[in-house]
């Protein structure tokens, strides 16, 4: 089984006149893999997924897996409020031919802690041996996967990890004494990469990596190494980034600054609309003096 750890980015999924723009999207999947990235995520929150339909997903899905070539592992983004909907979604992941799937806890539904496993389980059970990462982003679902909860997914073998992104370290610290060495703990959460491994996590799931994949992976790889300084340094340096990048509804930002740096145009999907020009223009500065804006 392939390992689910390290920088992992959560993709921006390009647009071009309402449609997948392909070659965008393979252009980016090669500066990821080129910048040091380990997992690609597509078809997640920053991905846009919830206004793409069940056959653009499982599309945009297919295009990372062909472009990655087997070089890096590649998680494909399924949640969604339907268990139904959700077991389908993986079917179409697997067969689009990645190594596992990110679910998102049913969102607007409001499911009891009860209702949130058993969900997870009505999804192994479709899907045996197919690895699944769990995510929890009450922020964005209006439900909260709880420690409890998530020890009792550890029963549950296809459930290898969990995107933590509440960014709260007591919560991570109780869940990794919760489920020890048997679950993957990941952030969700670009401001806190430094601590979360400190104390346990095994990388993160990122959204800032799609602008800074180099400066993520060095990040990752210093606080994996016990490397504190050079660890601190780049949480210190991209903490700007991580805050404009979510400055306005994630994905705006990240694919303002794509834009900007020549990967892709910044077409976003309604309900979204395109970043104020205040707020781009700081982006603008700030892609400038991190070094990954030339011109």
């Amino acid at each position: 089984m392939k390992t689910f750890e390290g920088s992992m980015t959560a993709l921006a999924t390009p647009f071009r006149n309402g449609a997948l723009d392909e070659p965008a999207y393979r252009a980016l999947v090669r500066q990821q893999i080129e910048g040091g990235t380990s997992v690609l995520v597509p078809m997640g929150t920053t991905g846009e997924a919830v206004t793409m339909t069940a056959d653009e997903r499982a599309r945009a899905v297919k295009v990372v897996v062909e472009e990655a070539k087997g070089r890096v592992t590649v998680v494909g983004g399924a949640g969604s409020n339907s268990t139904a909907e959700t077991i389908d979604g993986v079917r179409r992941v697997r067969d689009a031919g990645a190594d596992g799937t990110l679910i998102v806890t049913p969102y607007y539904n409001k499911p009891t802690q009860e209702g949130l496993l058993e969900h997870y389980r009505a999804v192994a059970k479709a899907h045996p041996g197919f690895p699944i990462i769990a995510y929890n982003v009450p922020g964005r679902t209006g439900v909260d996967l709880l420690p409890d909860t998530v020890l009792r997914l550890c029963d549950i073998p296809e459930v290898v990890a969990l995107k933590e992104a509440t960014g709260s370290m007591p919560r991570a610290i109780d869940i990794l004494e919760k489920c020890g060495d048997r679950m993957t703990l990941l952030s969700g959460d670009d401001f806190t990469v430094l601590p979360f491994i400190a104390c346990g996590g095994k990388g993160v799931i990122s959204v800032s990596s799609n602008v800074a994949p180099r400066m993520m992976a060095d990040l990752v790889a210093a606080a994996r190494a016990g490397n504190i300084a050079v660890a601190r340094d780049l949480q210190v340096r991209m903490n700007e980034l991580h805050r404009l990048l979510f400055i306005e509804s994630n994905p705006t930002p990240v694919k303002w600054g794509l834009h900007v740096m020549g990967l892709f145009g910044p077409e976003v999907r309604l309900p979204l609309v395109q970043m104020t020009e205040p707020n781009a223009a700081k982006l603008r500065d700030t892609l400038r003096q991190l070094g990954l804006l030339t011109g």
